[in-house]
């Protein structure tokens, strides 16, 4: 159940980091000049918009990789086989080649006996 709220925490994450760098411009537009002019003032100046989706990208990068690391830890991992598949045939091959031939005891002293 956990596992499952990690996860729909990491897409809504990953949407959210995707959405904020397509807002970014790389040569320092982006948000802050699709406004223009007298908008920008409202919103702080330029300069501080730039910080916020600067300060926003690191924030979200960093909590996208601590959740997919909580994620894990929360995983069911189920039984865990140390032997793999090879060992598992080669031991299996082993004991039917040790395994002695089934023989009746009870049958062999009758037919003796019979001669």
């Amino acid at each position: 159940m956990s596992y499952t709220i990690f996860l729909i925490l990491i897409v809504i994450v990953a949407l959210a980091l995707i959405l904020i760098i397509m807002v970014q411009n790389p040569k320092g537009g982006g948000l802050s000049s699709s406004f223009g002019g007298q908008g920008t003032q409202t919103l702080g100046g330029v300069q501080n918009t730039t910080n916020f989706l600067d300060k926003a990208t690191w924030t979200l990068a960093i909590t996208l990789c601590a959740l997919i690391l909580l994620s894990n830890v929360t995983m069911d991992h189920g039984k865990v086989d140390t032997n793999s598949q090879v060992e598992q045939t080669l031991n299996e091959r082993e004991n039917f080649q040790s395994a002695p031939a089934a023989t009746d005891p009870t049958t062999t002293t009758t037919q003796d006996s019979a001669q």
